[in-house]
C-alpha cells in the first residue's frame, strides 16, 4: 500500500476540491509513492504525535487539523510549526490534513455530532452553492446506454439517496465531416442524419474530470458534443453546519446537561436560556460564530459551537441558547469518524487511532 491508496479513500469521504479558499489541506509532507508501513490518525499534529507515529511503525499521519496553516518561511524549530515539520521530514513520515474538506461534507464532522447527541431528521445548517454542475450530451441511440451507463459509473446522476438518475430526450442529429475526418457513422462531405438521444446529467463538481474521461471513452463519435454548465442550486449534502431535533423536547438545563456529557466539557459557556423547551438543535464544530444567524433562521433552539467571542453572546436575542462547548471538544470525535471510515476501508492494515489528548486548553 502507498500513500495515494489513503488519500484516495479520504477523497471519497471528504474531496479536498470542497475545502474552503483560506484552508490547506491535502497531503502536506511527503509523497504519494512512498510504502505505508502504518497509518496513525490524530485531531491534531504535534510534536507528540509524530513521536507517537514513531513509536508505533507509522510513516503516515492523517490528521483533521492542518500543521501548516500559513506560509513556512523557516525550519529553524523556533515554534511547534516548524519543530513537527522538521522532525516528520526527518523521520520520513506523510501528513495528511482534511480540515474543511471534512466540515462541507454531510457524514463528516457535523454529522457526528449529530449522531453522538443523536439528534433526528438532520440536514446541512448552510448548504453550499455551486457545487452541483450539469452534463448535456448527444448520442447515437444504439450507444445511448453504454454512455449513460459509463457516466453512472464515474459517478453522475447522483441526486441525495438517489443514483442513476437522467433526463433523456430523442432527436435528430446533423453533421458533415471534412476531409479530414474519419467519422464513425457516415461518409465525410455528406451530411448525416442521426436518430439521437439528448442525455442530461447533474453531478458533483469535483467529478468533472472522471466524467468526462467516461463520456470519451465511451461515445463512439470521433468528436463529442457535450455541454457542462454550473447550477445554482444548493448543495443539500455538502455545506457546514448541520440542524437536528431531539426525539423528545427537553428543559435547557436538561438539553445542557446532555451537551456537557455527550462532549465530556467541564463547563459550558451559554447565553441566556429562552423560555421554551430545546427540540430544535444547530451544531458546528469548530469556530462557529459566523453562522449564529443561520442557526436563528433555521429554528433552531439552542445552537451548539465554539469559540464564540464576548458580543457574540448578545446576538441570541433571547430567541436561540448559544453554547460554546470548546473548539477540541466539539471536534474530538472526528478521529473516530475519520479511524472507523478508513479501518473499513483497509480492513487488513494497521490503523492506529491517536491515544493522545491534543487540547491546548485547561481547566482550573
Amino acid at each position: 500500500m502507498i500513500v495515494k491508496n489513503f488519500t484516495d479513500a479520504i477523497e471519497e469521504l471528504a474531496p479536498s476540491y470542497y475545502a474552503e479558499d483560506f484552508d490547506n489541506t491535502g497531503l502536506l509532507i511527503g509523497e504519494f509513492t512512498t510504502e505505508v508501513t502504518g497509518v496513525l490518525v490524530t485531531l491534531d499534529t504535534l510534536e507528540t504525535i509524530v513521536d507517537e507515529a514513531i513509536e508505533k511503525k507509522c510513516n503516515l499521519i492523517i490528521s483533521f487539523h492542518p500543521i501548516i496553516f500559513s506560509g513556512l518561511k523557516k525550519l529553524n524549530r523556533k515554534n511547534y510549526v516548524e519543530r513537527v515539520v522538521h522532525k516528520a521530514i526527518k523521520h520520513d513520515i506523510a501528513i495528511y490534513a482534511m480540515h474543511t474538506a471534512l466540515d462541507n461534507v454531510y457524514n463528516g464532522v457535523n454529522g457526528m455530532m449529530c449522531k453522538k447527541l443523536g439528534l433526528l431528521n438532520t440536514s446541512i445548517l448552510i448548504p453550499k452553492s455551486k457545487t452541483i454542475k450539469k452534463l448535456t450530451t448527444y448520442v447515437p441511440k444504439a450507444n445511448a446506454e453504454v454512455v449513460r451507463h459509463a457516466l453512472f459509473e464515474a459517478g453522475g446522476g447522483n441526486i441525495g439517496n438517489y443514483n442513476y438518475c437522467s433526463f433523456n430526450i430523442n432527436g435528430t442529429g446533423t453533421f458533415n465531416g471534412n476531409e479530414y475526418s474519419n467519422p464513425s457513422i457516415g461518409t465525410p462531405g455528406v451530411t448525416q442524419f442521426e436518430e439521437e438521444v439528448q442525455i442530461n446529467m447533474t453531478f458533483s463538481s469535483h467529478l468533472e474530470s472522471s466524467l468526462l474521461k467516461a463520456l470519451f471513452k465511451s461515445h463512439p463519435y470521433e468528436e463529442v458534443a457535450y455541454e457542462i454548465e454550473t447550477l445554482e442550486n444548493l448543495d443539500q449534502h455538502r455545506g457546514i453546519g448541520m440542524v437536528g431535533e431531539f426525539e423528545i423536547a427537553k428543559t435547557a438545563e436538561e438539553a445542557l446537561r446532555h451537551v456537557k456529557s455527550v462532549f465530556k466539557t467541564k463547563t459550558i459557556r451559554h447565553s441566556q436560556f429562552i423560555s421554551k423547551d430545546i427540540k430544535r438543535v444547530a451544531v458546528l464544530g469548530g469556530s462557529g460564530a459566523f453562522a449564529i444567524d443561520r442557526a436563528k433562521a433555521a429554528k433552531a433552539d439552542l445552537y451548539i459551537t465554539a469559540d464564540l467571542k464576548y458580543h457574540d453572546f448578545y446576538r441570541a436575542e433571547n430567541s436561540i441558547i448559544l453554547a460554546d462547548i470548546g473548539h477540541y471538544e466539539s471536534e474530538q470525535y472526528t478521529k473516530d469518524l475519520i479511524h472507523a471510515y478508513l479501518t473499513k476501508k483497509f480492513a487488513n492494515f494497521a490503523l492506529v487511532l491517536s491515544n493522545n489528548n491534543t487540547n491546548p486548553i485547561q481547566y482550573f
